[in-house]
C-alpha cells in the first residue's frame, strides 16, 4: 500500500495545549448548560453515507439520520458545510440558520472538527452537484478534546499511526479498507471450508508443551498450579487430537504467539487457519491452499491478478507443484537426486556457499533443505508449492513410501514468502517418538526452536488415528497479499510495539 502522509506535523505543545484547553472551555461550558454530550446515550440512524449515496435517486428529497465525526467545516454567517464521516466513508451536511432551529444552528457553528454528530435532514443535490444531507436538527453525541492531525500536512512517521490506529482509521481510508478486506478474507476462507464439512473449534492458548512448530514459545506462570506454561506456538497438536476422536474435519482460526524478532513479515503475535481432514493426504490441501487463496482474491477484488510489492501475481488456479530436490535442481543445478552420501551431499551444498546451520546434523536432507532455504525460496516469485520436504525438517509429517528420507510435505509461496505450511501427517506413534527424540537431541545442542516431546500427544496416537492431511496458513501475510501492503502492521489492528521511553528527550 502506498504510504499516506496522514498524520499530524509536530506542534509546539504550547499550541497544542492551547486547542486542548478551548475544547475543554467548550465542554465545561456545555455542561453548564445542561448539555453534556458525554450524557446521550443513543442515536438511532437509518443510512449511511454510502447507502445514500448508491441510492441517491430514489432518496432524493426524503429525510434520513445519520451519525458520525465531523471531519471538516467551512462556510460563513448563517450557512456552513461540513463532512460528516461515518463507518461507510463520507458525505456532506449542509447547515442553513434559517432551516433549523437558531439556537440548535448557533451551536453547532461551535463544534469541531473531530466532534461526533448525529444528524436529521434530508437527502438533496447541492447547486455544484454534490450529493448531500440538507440538515434540519444537528445533536452532539461526544465531544472531541484533541484535535485531528491536519489534512495535508500528516506527520510521516509509521511507528505513530501503528500506536495510535484510531487516529490512523479516522483519517486514512485505506487502512479502514485493509481491515474490511481482512475481514471479508476471514469470512471467505470460513465459508470455503464449512462447505467442505469442516467444523470450525477452539483448542488452548496455553499449554504445558509448546508443540507443532518449530518456534520458541512466550512462557507465562499459573499462580494456583505454581507451573510455568507456554503460549500456544501452533494449534495443531491439539487438533489432531481431534482427529483420533473421531471430528474427521476441524479448523481453527486463531491467534499464534512465537517469541522471535520482529520485521516487515513477522509480528510475535499473529493469526493463523489450521485445518485438519481424515482419510486425505497433501494433495488435498494443495487443493485447498488454493482454492481459498485464489478464491478469495476473485471474490474480494474480482480478479485473479494482483500487485504485491511491485510484482504482479498471477493467482489463476494451476498453480505449478516442484519438489524441493527438482527445485534445488532447477534454480542452482545441484541434483541431490544423484547424491546418496550425507558428506557428498554437504559438499555440494558449500561449494555453492550454502552452509549449514550450527545445530543441524550434516544430513543429505539438512543440506537439501539449508541449498533451498538459502539459494531458491528467493526466487519464488508466482505461487509456487515446493514438495516433499527432508525429515531432519518435518517431524510431524508422513515419510515417502518411494524415498524415506524425505516426507509427504509442502509449503507455498508467493514473492519469496511463504504463506502456508502443510502435511500427510506422520500417524505412526513409533516413529513419531523417535522423531521427538531426535528434536530433543537437537534442543540439547542449542537450538531452542525445536519440537518437544508431547507424551499425550503420543498416546493419542497410540489409540489410532486414521491416514490425515493438514494445514496451516498465515492469515495476515495473505491480507497482505490482498492489499498490497509491504508490512504485517498494515493488516493488524495493533501490532506489538516497543514502549515509549517516557524519559527520551
Amino acid at each position: 500500500m502506498a504510504e499516506q502522509k496522514i498524520n499530524q506535523p509536530a506542534q509546539p505543545e504550547q499550541d497544542l495545549s492551547q486547542q486542548r484547553k478551548v475544547r475543554r472551555e467548550k465542554l465545561a461550558a456545555l455542561q453548564e448548560a445542561g448539555q453534556d454530550p458525554f450524557q446521550r446515550t443513543r442515536f438511532v440512524w437509518d443510512h449511511t453515507s454510502a447507502q445514500i449515496k448508491d441510492n441517491f435517486d430514489a432518496l432524493e428529497g426524503t429525510p434520513v439520520k445519520v451519525a458520525g465525526r465531523l471531519m471538516s467545516k467551512r462556510g460563513m454567517g448563517k450557512v456552513s458545510f461540513c463532512d460528516l464521516q461515518d463507518r461507510d466513508g463520507r458525505i456532506q451536511l449542509y447547515a442553513r440558520q434559517d432551516e433549523m432551529d437558531e439556537a440548535v444552528y448557533k451551536q453547532f457553528k461551535k463544534y469541531d472538527i473531530g466532534d461526533i454528530v448525529g444528524v436529521d435532514g434530508e437527502v438533496f443535490r447541492t447547486q455544484r452537484g454534490e450529493m448531500s444531507v440538507r440538515a434540519k436538527d444537528i445533536t452532539l453525541l461526544s465531544k472531541s478534546l484533541l484535535p485531528l492531525p491536519e489534512k495535508f500536512h500528516g506527520l510521516q512517521d509509521r511507528e505513530l499511526r501503528y500506536r495510535q490506529r484510531y487516529v490512523d482509521l479516522m483519517v486514512n481510508p485505506e487502512v479502514k479498507q485493509n481491515f474490511i478486506v481482512r475481514s471479508r478474507f476471514i469470512r471467505f476462507m470460513r465459508q470455503y471450508l464449512d462447505n467442505l464439512g469442516y467444523i470450525e473449534v477452539e483448542t488452548p492458548v496455553l499449554n504445558t508443551i509448546a508443540g507443532g512448530a518449530a518456534a520458541r514459545p512466550f512462557i507465562t506462570h499459573h499462580n494456583t498450579l505454581d507451573i510455568d506454561m507456554y503460549m500456544r506456538i501452533a494449534t495443531e497438536l491439539p487438533l489432531k487430537r481431534l482427529i483420533v476422536g473421531g471430528l474427521d474435519r476441524v479448523y481453527e482460526i486463531g491467534r499464534i504467539f512465537r517469541n522471535e524478532g520482529m520485521d516487515p513479515k513477522h509480528n510475535p503475535e499473529f493469526t493463523t487457519v489450521e485445518l485438519y481432514q481424515a482419510y486425505a493426504d497433501f494433495h488435498d490441501m494443495m487443493d485447498i491452499a488454493e482454492g481459498v487463496l485464489s478464491g478469495a482474491a476473485k471474490e474480494i477484488l474480482g480478479t485473479y491478478q494482483v500487485e504485491w510489492m511491485g510484482k504482479q501475481i498471477d493467482l489463476t488456479p494451476g498453480w505449478p507443484r516442484l519438489t524441493m530436490a527438482d527445485a534445488v535442481k532447477q534454480y542452482t543445478g545441484v541434483d541431490f537426486g544423484a547424491i546418496t552420501g550425507d558428506a557428498e551431499a554437504v559438499a555440494a551444498a558449500k561449494a555453492i556457499g550454502v552452509e549449514l546451520a550450527e545445530a543441524a546434523e550434516p544430513t543429505w536432507g539438512n543440506a537439501l533443505y539449508a541449498c533451498f532455504d538459502q539459494k531458491v525460496e528467493e526466487q519464488l516469485i508466482q505461487p509456487t508449492f515446493i514438495t516433499m520436504y527432508p525429515v531432519e525438517v518435518s517431524p510431524l509429517a508422513k515419510r515417502s513410501p518411494e524415498d524415506p528420507r524425505l516426507t509427504e510435505r509442502f509449503e507455498f509461496f508467493i514473492n519469496c514468502s511463504e504463506f502456508g505450511n502443510a502435511f500427510s501427517e506422520l500417524n505412526d506413534p513409533i516413529d513419531q517418538r523417535r522423531r521427538f527424540e531426535k528434536q530433543a537431541e537437537q534442543r540439547e545442542r542449542g537450538d531452542e526452536e525445536t519440537e518437544m516431546l508431547d507424551e499425550d500427544f503420543l498416546t493419542a496416537l497410540e489409540y489410532g488415528m486414521p491416514p490425515t492431511g493438514g494445514m496451516g496458513i498465515g492469515i495476515d501475510r495473505c491480507v497482505m497479499l490482498l492489499t498490497n501492503s509491504d508490512t504485517i502492521r498494515e493488516v493488524i489492528l495493533f501490532p506489538t510495539m516497543k514502549p515509549l521511553d517516557k524519559n527520551a528527550d
